[in-house]
């Protein structure tokens, strides 16, 4: 994509120059950002629904088939508040492993990376991304088609590639991976900051056919910036403390946030807290986005049990993503902890109560 054809508007959402920079000041800590979406009264285009997968490698990998789908359903959301059309290239829990040695292992819900570093670990050549792995063909060729059939309807998202630790803990296997730390720290430290280059490589890759008009992408857990814009993690980081944390996580994340514009990191649940003073402390880092451990059953990110964790990470600095946060708890959340450096995504049961929410939280602008 050349320079003159990159992105600057959204027909499909037509106050996006206002959303830009309320995410903007968000990341400064500035500002509010408020993702709400609905179904759509009209969709925005009259598309057929586009008919199941017929094999598993079509519904993770086929750029085709991702195209059509997340078309048709992006033309019956409304993206109210700042949330804005956004089409997703993501397969496995962290993609970055199927380019750089891992098999995969696919499912109707999801895609997981196989174990290929065996024993003995030290024989095992560099970590390099491979270009030529089927995973990163497919992915690229994913993005590529996105883009150029957008046609400024939408932004596309790259592959959530995830990084650190969690990579390595994907190569080796999690409880083979818990042993290193203690049997071989220096393999470990070495392995990671090689997986921190290919990152960068893959990253920027994905980023030069995504790239919009303003220097910007947007990335996993919607969020946008006008430079390198990606969310981080390392849930591995479940399974040990903060003296792990700091010499095994700590220098390849930092330099990772460093090397970004903007970064969000993914606070996995509750098991993970025990490392919050750690990340706090990664100076580089603008953002912690937080997914209590029973999301999926029923909890969600509004809950007053949770309001004192997103005060003490905005006491520190940082900016706050509260996801899954229900629609009658958003007022609620922005009494308890302001606006300021807030992002909350939430839905809406329908178009005009998206509307009367994104008017109502304007006060805490």
């Amino acid at each position: 994509m050349t320079g003159e054809d990159r992105l600057t508007d959204l027909v499909w959402k037509e106050d996006w120059a206002s959303a830009r920079e309320h995410h903007i000041q968000w990341w400064r800590g500035e500002g509010l950002v408020l993702w709400v979406t609905a179904p759509r009264e009209v969709p925005a285009m009259d598309l057929p629904r586009p008919p199941p997968p017929a094999t598993l490698e079509e519904r993770w990998f086929s750029p085709q088939w991702r195209l059509r789908h997340e078309e048709w359903q992006m033309s019956r959301c409304y993206y109210g508040g700042d949330a804005f059309p956004i089409l997703r290239c993501i397969s496995a829990a962290g993609d970055l492993g199927a380019y750089v040695g891992c098999t995969l292992d696919l499912s109707a819900q999801t895609v997981w990376c196989e174990p290929c570093i065996p024993d003995p670990a030290e024989e095992y050549g560099p970590i390099r991304l491979d270009r030529g792995a089927a995973a990163f063909v497919q992915h690229l060729a994913m993005v590529q088609l996105a883009a150029r059939e957008s046609r400024g309807r939408w932004l596309v998202m790259p592959p959530d590639l995830v990084e650190n630790v969690d990579i390595l803990s994907a190569m080796r296997g999690p409880q083979t991976f818990l042993f290193d730390l203690v049997d071989r720290p220096e393999w470990v430290e070495e392995k990671v900051m090689e997986i921190n280059q290919a990152f960068f490589e893959a990253f920027d890759t994905f980023r030069e056919v995504v790239r919009d008009g303003f220097g910007g992408n947007a990335f996993c857990f919607n969020v946008w910036g006008p430079g390198r814009t990606a969310k981080v993690q390392c849930d591995a980081c479940a399974m040990f403390g903060p003296a792990m944390f700091r010499r095994f996580v700590s220098p390849a994340l930092t330099q990772q946030c460093a090397w970004l514009d903007f970064a969000l990191y993914h606070l996995d649940g509750e098991d993970c807290l025990v490392n919050l003073d750690e990340l706090l402390a990664i100076e580089p880092l603008q953002a912690i986005e937080w997914t209590p451990r029973r999301l999926s059953v029923g909890d969600s990110g509004g809950h007053p049990r949770h309001w004192d964790l997103y005060r003490r990470i905005l006491a520190a600095g940082k900016s706050v993503q509260a996801i899954g946060v229900r629609y009658d708890e958003v007022l609620p959340l922005l009494d308890a902890c302001g606006g300021r450096g807030m992002y909350i995504t939430t839905s809406a049961p329908t178009e005009e109560k998206a509307r009367d929410l994104a008017e109502r939280t304007r006060a805490y602008r």
